[in-house]
């Protein structure tokens, strides 16, 4: 049975006059929050601006440093995040703010000059529910920069919109997002047993009521990734996992480019028991079996290769193997992520990859 496509609907305008209100979930940021909160707070609206930051049980120095912050300045609010999970923290801090244009901030990321003034005006023009545009990536060091590339190149994440295209329109989702207050109000807020991919979750709820999700590709915001190789793998184990559970609520919802990277985790494990039988002797070089596992692996491999040795693999030999290492990461770990969340859904998988708090110093 078919779904009944909802009537279209439009969302409230946006001006900047009636005020717009951030809100940041942080846990464990110490190395980037205050530049996300300098870059917030240097936001030009015509209107009052606030920041509300919703604070985890952070062990990195990030707790002293957020109050630190607020006590000096008046437009940043605390609340306690003591659950630590993102969507908890997100309605926690829509719940403390006061205005109705809520744009969602994150500690990893940077918003560039005229950013919440060019969302205001795309949901005044578009009058969607939520706008968001471009994650662009960027690392510091050869690592960080590796993965940034992959975050920013189709073969990294599968091509989404914030990924970087450059066609304005309607979108599935949002990155971050910049949203009317009255439409989140109307579907409840963001689903608090989600621990991953609560936005997506988010904007189904939205369109599902008619309201329209925009993408801007003229909005762009830096995001600085996992700074480790271990952080990486236990984020995109977690947002495997999460996604797997979300293919489990709501099936065909999910588009196609989510099971790639599963598809990815079968062909080696099946590439792994046939090279086993291969070496016991019970399969032949030319069998079947060993050409229908042959023939992707070694495309896959050729791909990742060209990508990294070509001219986005980066501007040393560092940034050139770790490109050849973060991404075959990036996909097996969230792909096993799926496959465990779809079979046996997500549970009380959380991304541990920041609940540490140990970070290496800034090079």
């Amino acid at each position: 049975m078919h779904d009944v496509a909802p009537a279209r609907r439009l969302a409230p305008a946006a001006t900047e006059e009636d005020g717009v209100s951030f809100v940041m979930p942080v846990l464990n940021e110490r190395r980037y929050l205050e530049n996300a909160v300098r870059t917030v707070l240097a936001q030009l609206v015509d209107g009052p601006v606030e920041l509300i930051i919703a604070l985890g049980p952070s062990s990195d120095g990030t707790s002293a440093l957020a109050h630190a912050i607020a006590d000096a300045e008046e437009r940043v609010t605390i609340v306690d995040n003591p659950r630590a999970d993102i969507p908890v923290g997100l309605n926690l801090a829509i719940a403390a703010s006061r205005y109705p244009t809520i744009v969602r901030v994150d500690a990893h990321s940077e918003l560039p000059e005229g950013y919440t003034r060019r969302a205001i005006s795309t949901l005044s023009r578009t009058r969607a529910a939520n706008v968001g545009g471009v994650m662009h990536a960027e690392g510091r060091t050869p690592f960080q920069r590796a993965v940034a590339r992959a975050y920013n190149a189709p073969i990294g994440l599968g091509g989404g919109a914030y990924h970087g295209s450059r066609a304005e329109g309607e979108a599935e989702s949002a990155y971050l997002g910049v949203m009317r207050r009255a439409v989140l109000d109307e579907v409840g807020g963001f689903d608090e047993t989600i621990r991953r991919g609560e936005d997506w979750e988010l904007n189904l709820r939205i369109r599902r009521l008619g309201y329209r999700v925009w993408f801007d590709p003229d909005l762009a915001v830096t995001y600085w990734p996992r700074e480790s190789w271990a952080r990486l793998a236990r984020q995109f184990v977690a947002t495997g996992t999460w996604r797997g559970e979300l293919v489990r609520r709501y099936g065909r919802r999910n588009q196609a480019r989510y099971f790639a990277p599963p598809a990815l985790v079968v062909t080696v494990a099946a590439a792994l028991v046939v090279g086993a039988l291969r070496v016991a002797g019970v399969l032949g070089r030319g069998s079947r079996a060993v050409r229908l596992v042959a023939v992707p692996i070694a495309s896959y491999s050729a791909i990742v290769a060209g990508n990294a040795l070509g001219p986005g693999g980066g501007r040393g030999l560092r940034d050139r193997l770790w490109t050849l290492a973060v991404v075959p990461t990036m996909h097996l770990a969230w792909g096993a992520g799926f496959i465990a969340g779809l079979f046996t859904g997500a549970g009380g998988t959380v991304d541990t990859s920041r609940l540490d708090g140990r970070n290496t110093p800034l090079p």
